[in-house]
């Protein structure tokens, strides 16, 4: 693609996530950790001069006025009286409707990107003020670091996670986050914990994913996929979750050739990858 310039949107997962309350705004508060993964959609930005932001390869399911690319690229110029445009393509890799924040990623990076190329030199917390308007998952790509989340998920505390490869794998479902919260069932009670508690045993029962039962009762897809990731958890010594609100699952290990070893064997309706946890996002330089 001439005159573009690639950028790297990395996939995370949620080690865990606890409901933790309902705020009267409708949102939901809750604690999390989020890992960044080195798995990435790419985003390819050329700028114009016209003020157009122009989106040149199509997403499936995805129209230009609901692109959250697009969306990022025009919040960020009408915020600035920025004269200057963008055309851009995503190459999707990150699964759709999968928990692993990539829609969000791919706005963090246009945001990320276009700060730089535009030369706006907006903070990174002014950054993340911007795309937590246009997602809750967005701020932690800006921020750009493993963090302990609480709040609706823009309160962010850098976290250090051990490293680890992670196994993912996503059944053929598209999960609705809306509608996974909107759930009756959905318990918002669950009791706050310290992130110290975290660092001293990630695997431990108390942490867990409080949507996780949710989904796997209306997805039977994800359920079984869980299930068939959970018999590799003593070559893990840890278990395999659901990654936010599905439907991905991961199952971390020590060694990548483990992880190469069980993703050779997955079942044959579920694509998956293996990536190793990151811990800084590939642009964070791009902003201060």
């Amino acid at each position: 693609m001439q005159n573009f310039q690639a950028f790297l949107a990395p996939a995370k997962i949620n080690l865990f996530l606890h409901i933790t309350g309902r705020r009267a705004d409708g949102y939901h508060t809750l604690q999390s950790v989020f890992q960044l993964l080195d798995f990435y959609d790419i985003i390819h930005l050329k700028l114009t001069k016209t003020g157009e932001i122009k989106r040149i390869k199509n997403i499936n399911g995805v129209p230009e006025s609901q692109d959250l690319c697009a969306l990022a690229a025009s919040v960020l110029q009408k915020k600035t009286g920025c004269k200057l445009g963008v055309e851009f393509a995503v190459e999707k890799r990150i699964p759709m409707g999968g928990g692993l924040g990539g829609g969000s990623s791919d706005a963090a990076t246009v945001l990320l990107a276009l700060n730089y190329l535009w030369q706006l030199n907006l903070s990174r917390q002014e950054l993340m003020q911007i795309g937590l308007s246009l997602g809750a998952d967005v701020p932690i790509f800006i921020f750009g670091q493993n963090a302990w989340a609480e709040g609706i998920g823009e309160q962010l505390t850098a976290i250090d996670l051990k490293p680890s490869y992670y196994v993912v794998l996503t059944p053929p479902v598209h999960v609705s986050t809306r509608d996974v919260f909107a759930n009756s069932t959905l318990t918002k009670d669950t009791k706050p914990l310290k992130m110290a508690d975290f660092s001293r045993d990630t695997n431990s029962e108390v942490f867990g994913n409080d949507l996780e039962k949710i989904v796997c009762t209306e997805f039977p897809a994800v359920a079984s996929t869980l299930k068939w990731l959970s018999h590799f958890e003593l070559k893990a010594g840890g278990r395999a979750r659901m990654s936010g609100s599905g439907a991905s699952v991961f199952l971390a290990l020590n060694s990548k050739q483990k992880a190469d070893e069980i993703l050779a064997q997955k079942p044959g309706n579920c694509t998956g990858f293996v990536a190793n946890g990151l811990n800084k996002h590939p642009l964070f330089d791009l902003a201060k």
